[in-house]
């Protein structure tokens, strides 16, 4: 009989303490509408600090949101760039070897306007990635590889 009583007595202890925490609630809405229909009677709309700060905090939101897109986007890029990369160099390096064996003679690196265009790109995109993510990005990865450079800038963030 003991041991009921005493289970009677926490359930009456828990059950006081969510009525507390329900009467806390249902008093902090009133608080809230209150101060909302204060708000809206002293303060013009677009100046309203309850509608300023949920303005914030939505916002505060979407740069959270954006960021993590924007590390996304940059990681894509930085795919498709490698893979550009593979493919074209690889597919340029077959055409050569397949213009050597026949003999028809191709364009050097140095004279080829395409390639030269590709890898000043490429360089730019590079310089890019570095100057965005900074010397802290920098000296956690090896500056000469970019896919280091934005894991590491991910990872950190």
């Amino acid at each position: 009989m003991g041991i009921d009583h005493h289970l009677h007595q926490h359930h009456q202890a828990a059950d006081g303490l969510m009525n507390l925490f329900t009467k806390a609630n249902l008093d902090l809405s009133v608080v809230q509408y209150r101060l909302e229909k204060e708000f809206q009677q002293i303060y013009p709309e677009s100046a309203n600090p309850m509608k300023l700060v949920s303005r914030i905090k939505k916002i505060q939101d979407d740069i959270s949101t954006l960021k993590e897109q924007c590390r996304e986007v940059l990681t894509a890029k930085q795919d498709v760039i490698d893979k550009a990369r593979t493919v074209l160099l690889g597919n340029r390096n077959m055409l050569q070897k397949m213009q050597a064996s026949m003999g028809i003679p191709f364009v050097s690196d140095l004279d080829d306007p395409a390639l030269a265009e590709f890898k000043q790109i490429t360089e730019e995109w590079t310089t890019q990635v570095q100057s965005k993510f900074g010397e802290d990005a920098q000296e956690d990865a090896d500056c000469s590889d970019v896919n280091k450079l934005l894991f590491s800038a991910v990872v950190q963030a």
